[in-house]
């Protein structure tokens, strides 16, 4: 068999490609050993954002293409993406003063085009008390702004979905053996429950995630792999608690921390840990839980939190290797090729749910050196993703 591209994995930036790639009119197979959103893309903190904070270390490029694909999304999905009202409290001993905030919110807005979305304000004295819970001595202002949640897995599965009835393959569970590259194509060795096949294909993408590198390593000619870390992100699930979304700084090193609904029960999250281990074992630690549940103790302290049997879940971001600490490494996503000129190997890393649909675009773009002409089946800035379960 002889395919256009052969996707390895069935994440969010997987299954981006593979749509990307079958709108594009080429042909595709993803290959996933277990299941659609099995490793990062189902534990991440559900939202669709601009990612207010990057603002503050300068990444005006990703703010602006992230909210672009969240207006974007908004109108493909709106079944699974929908828009939620994110309160900020900024108390005395917050590092961030009013004036900041207001006008880090006034630069969102102007970033997203000062659409309906983008819409903020200041709430006045008068209405803090409707933010049932929050603590009320020290406190300054409160701001409320919107960003878009959504179901992380549920949005995978549709995306692959609709990679699939563009005319995508997928073979799944199925692993990935090893590959040989040339300079016309690759040979790729894929075990499922049949046995094991060779595949050929003139480009082979790498949307492993946290396990990018195990996959660059079965390559051969071999490839070097490739500087990067995995940075644990880890969330509590409590009761419900409460019903209103906030955005606060957690007390303990002034990290941004989001108080979330989610599905019946109250989201907290997220941490940044390096991990060191292999990605299979990645779980929030005592020390992590902790870390967010005196978060939000301290907005919140009247809240009867549970002492024990506390759900948790935790995630793996590949962020660029570094001296710096996990929340101040940027965010952009990061490719990394065989050949410039004609790469047959495309590595994908780090990125961001919010902007899974711009990386498969700019994959494909850094491959068309590699790819024959084809006919466009569809624009994926017009195609609905459309829920399956």
């Amino acid at each position: 068999m002889k395919y256009d591209l052969v996707v390895i994995g069935a994440g969010i930036q997987g299954a981006g490609v593979a749509q990307a790639a079958a709108a594009a009119g080429y042909s595709v197979l993803v290959v996933e050993q277990t299941a659609p959103a099995a490793g990062t893309s189902s534990k991440s903190s559900k939202l669709i954002h601009g990612g207010l904070r990057y603002l503050e270390s300068g990444q005006f490029g990703l703010v602006r293409e992230s909210l672009h694909e969240r207006a974007l999304l908004l109108k493909l999905a709106p079944e699974l993406v929908k828009l939620r009202p994110l309160h900020i409290p900024i108390y005395e001993e917050s590092t961030r003063s009013p004036l900041t905030i207001r006008a880090g919110l006034s630069l969102y807005a102007l970033l997203a085009g000062l659409n309906k979305a983008s819409l903020f304000k200041q709430l006045p004295q008068a209405d803090w008390a409707s933010l049932k819970g929050l603590r009320q001595d020290g406190l300054k202002a409160v701001f409320r702004y919107q960003e878009a949640q959504t179901d992380d897995a549920a949005l995978t599965r549709a995306v692959l979905q609709s990679a699939i009835v563009l005319g995508a393959d997928v073979m799944m569970p199925a692993r990935f053996v090893g590959a040989e590259r040339n300079g016309q194509c690759c040979k790729v060795d894929i075990a499922d429950a049949s046995g094991t096949q060779s595949i050929s294909c003139r480009v082979l993408v790498n949307c492993a995630g946290p396990w990018a590198n195990e996959v660059l390593a079965r390559i051969t000619p071999a490839m070097a792999p490739q500087p990067v870390e995995l940075v644990q992100g880890s969330h509590v699930l409590l009761p419900p608690l409460l019903d209103q979304y906030f955005y606060v700084e957690a007390p303990k090193d002034k990290r941004a921390v989001f108080v979330l609904p989610w599905e019946g029960k109250l989201m907290v999250g997220t941490t940044e840990k390096v991990h060191d281990g292999v990605p299979e074992q990645a779980g929030c630690s005592p020390e992590e839980q902790a870390y967010l549940l005196a978060t939000l103790r301290h907005y919140f302290p009247q809240l009867p939190i549970p002492s024990e049997g506390i759900e948790t879940f935790a995630g793996l971001r590949v962020l660029p290797k570094s001296d710096k600490n996990a929340f101040a490494r940027p965010r952009e996503v990061m490719f990394a090729v065989d050949n410039e000129a004609h790469p047959r190997v495309l590595s994908i890393m780090g990125g961001k749910l919010t902007t899974y649909r711009a990386t498969a675009e700019a994959a494909l773009t850094r491959l068309i050196p590699s790819l024959p002409t084809k006919e466009r089946r569809a624009d994926t800035e017009l195609v609905r993703i459309i829920p399956v379960d």
